[in-house]
């Protein structure tokens, strides 16, 4: 349906129209195509920078924006001036619109009575009088001379607007009429076939760049998958994975297993080293109260002694000392 509505307009249309299509096209396809794909790139720049520096940034200028000159202002203007205001409105009430109506009232209002009673009787009765009697026949006089002056200066006028009307229309309007039917005329209706076949050119061409961008771009990012991506998920898949589950198996979990042994060693270890410190201090304990009793019980027992007997001629103690531990 496209190539046959295509070929109706190319069979309706002029040979100019026809010659001029293809290199049109042609030159403003080799022109668009680059500046069509750097558009896009800088559209695809543009939205990523938006989404992530530049809207984000604009909402923290925002927000700067409000805490330094919005906030405060309406803090001053809430806090501030509306107080101030109200202040200077009740001052300026008192102080101006009291006193001012006192004075119109009673100062401005007669006084304004008097001068109009004044004017009247030395203003106005006689410029009536003077309108009537002096400026009403002048005027009419005047007017009587002005209509004959605007009379002939309408016969004068009408006679020079017709030379003129008829001296334009010979040298001037006529040679314009003969230039615009047999030269403009024709010269614009080229131009504008030949403007339309350039927009509509430049707007094939963009529309083809626009698929050309579109196909490029698909082929980068499959050149870009199949190169990077793809590459990266197969080393991952088949060669890292694999190794790390042998590095893993062979060397990680061994270690590990090594290291809870040695944890394991250790604390069984110190745990028997503290039983046996706690043997030998009970040992210790018990060969001391066999030897010199409990210290408590001895202490005691040789106060009970040493208050019931009678001491020794040279004063010295019966007591076994203890011995140092």
């Amino acid at each position: 349906m496209d190539l046959e509505k295509s070929r109706e307009q190319q069979a309706g249309e002029g040979c100019l129209v026809v010659a001029l299509r293809m290199p049109v096209r042609i030159v403003a396809l080799v022109l668009v195509v680059p500046l069509r794909m750097v558009w896009d790139a800088l559209v695809v720049v543009g939205r990523f920078l938006g989404d992530t520096v530049f809207r984000p940034v604009g909402r923290a200028l925002v927000w700067v924006g409000r805490a330094v000159f919005v906030w405060p202002f309406v803090a001053l203007w809430r806090w501030v001036l509306v107080p101030l205001g109200a202040a200077l409105r009740w001052l300026g009430t008192v102080l101006v619109v009291v006193p001012a109506g006192w004075l119109y009232r009673w100062v401005l209002t007669p006084l304004g009575h008097a001068l109009a009673w004044l004017g009247h009787r030395l203003l106005v009765v006689p410029s009536v009088w003077l309108y009537r009697w002096v400026l009403t026949p002048v005027g009419r006089a005047l007017t009587w001379c002005g209509r004959g002056l605007l009379a002939l200066a309408s016969m004068l006028v009408a006679a020079l607007a017709t030379a003129l009307y008829w001296t334009l229309r010979v040298l001037v309007v006529w040679p314009a009429h003969a230039v615009w039917r047999w030269v403009l005329a024709p010269v614009g209706r080229v131009l504008a076939v030949v403007a339309r076949e350039v927009g509509e050119a430049l707007g094939h061409a963009w529309r083809v760049a626009g698929h050309v961008s579109l196909a490029v771009g698909r082929a980068l990012a499959a050149f870009f998958r199949w190169t990077v991506v793809e590459p990266a998920r197969w080393a991952y898949r088949t060669v890292l994975t694999p190794v790390g589950h042998a590095v893993r198996d062979a060397v990680l979990r061994p270690l590990a297993e090594a290291a809870r042994s040695v944890g394991r060693v250790t604390r069984d270890t110190l745990r028997s080293v503290r039983a046996t410190v706690r043997q030998v201090r009970q040992v210790r304990q018990d060969v001391r109260r066999a030897l010199v009793g409990d210290p408590g019980t001895a202490g005691a027992r040789g106060d009970r002694d040493g208050r019931g007997a009678v001491g020794s001629s040279d004063g010295q103690d019966d007591r076994i000392p203890l011995t140092k531990r």
